[in-house]
């Protein structure tokens, strides 16, 4: 069995089954690690939802921004409306049953005795892999509660930018799925930055990239993340993988084997 781990898709279908057939992925003996926006801004977000669907049973994934704001905008709270891509999925006759499937995915994997980890953005580097997994399962769990609709409503926003053992209540969830799922510069201190989306020899003085950060280094396995499309991946590192290498944008769709680490690239159009 292999084992690969594919970059934001982005609903760019036709780029995500160019990757499968240069892998030769089989979907019976081979197991597929999304690092999480499997949506938006592409061209066939809906055709890339029920694709992977019917292929759940060889998925591994986590959540990413994007997959949240469309379960938000299925509660109904949303700040926003809908974009048409995102819309074609509200208006499918499949709607409830993707996303579904999409709210019960998890926010971090890290399994016990694994020597890989993956979070959409990242793992802030104040955080052990055993407080990871708590503060993940902290939101999956209002997530996937009878009170979601709550959830979402109270999930945006870019404060507080600086996680403290103390906060509860709406700002700590906002906190820890923003470290999560938005996350790419911090402050010495670990204050989260959410403005900067650029490169990194374009970085504002005083931030650093999250995994650049001195915590970041003691790491027992590799994290591999993505989010982060203008780094054009990171894998010249021996701890970190990014593998957003910005599809969307006519860059590349990137998947690394877990295994042996090879890379993977597919050229989108």
């Amino acid at each position: 069995m292999a084992r690969y781990a594919i970059g934001d898709i982005q609903g760019c279908l036709p780029a995500l089954k160019g990757l499968l057939a240069e892998l030769c992925f089989d979907s019976d003996t081979d197991e597929l690690w999304l690092v999480g926006d499997l949506i938006a801004r592409g061209d066939d977000s809906l055709a890339t939802l029920r694709y992977l669907y019917k292929r759940r049973h060889a998925i591994r994934m986590v959540l990413g921004n994007h997959d949240l704001h469309l379960l938000a905008h299925r509660a109904g709270t949303a700040p926003s409306r809908p974009k048409a891509d995102l819309q074609r999925i509200l208006d499918a006759p499949d709607c409830d049953r993707l996303c579904d499937w999409l709210q019960q995915q998890p926010l971090l994997i890290a399994d016990p005795g694994d020597d890989i980890a993956m979070a959409h953005a990242g793992i802030p580097p104040q955080w052990n892999f055993r407080e990871a997994a708590l503060r993940a399962r902290e939101v999956e769990h209002a997530l996937q509660g009878e009170r979601a609709g709550k959830f979402f409503a109270s999930m945006y926003g870019d404060t507080p930018a600086l996680w403290r053992d103390d906060l509860s209540g709406k700002a700590r969830l906002r906190c820890i799925t923003n470290h999560f799922t938005r996350m790419r510069c911090m402050t010495r201190d670990c204050t989260l930055d959410l403005k900067f989306t650029g490169a990194r020899n374009d970085i504002p003085r005083g931030l650093y990239p999250w995994f650049e950060l001195p915590g970041s280094r003691k790491r027992s396995r590799s994290v591999v993340f993505g989010h982060w499309a203008a780094l054009g991946g990171v894998f010249d590192d021996t701890i970190y993988i990014g593998l957003d290498t910005g599809c969307v944008w006519g860059g590349y769709l990137s998947a690394v084997d877990l295994d042996s680490r090879e890379l993977t690239q597919y050229r989108c159009r």
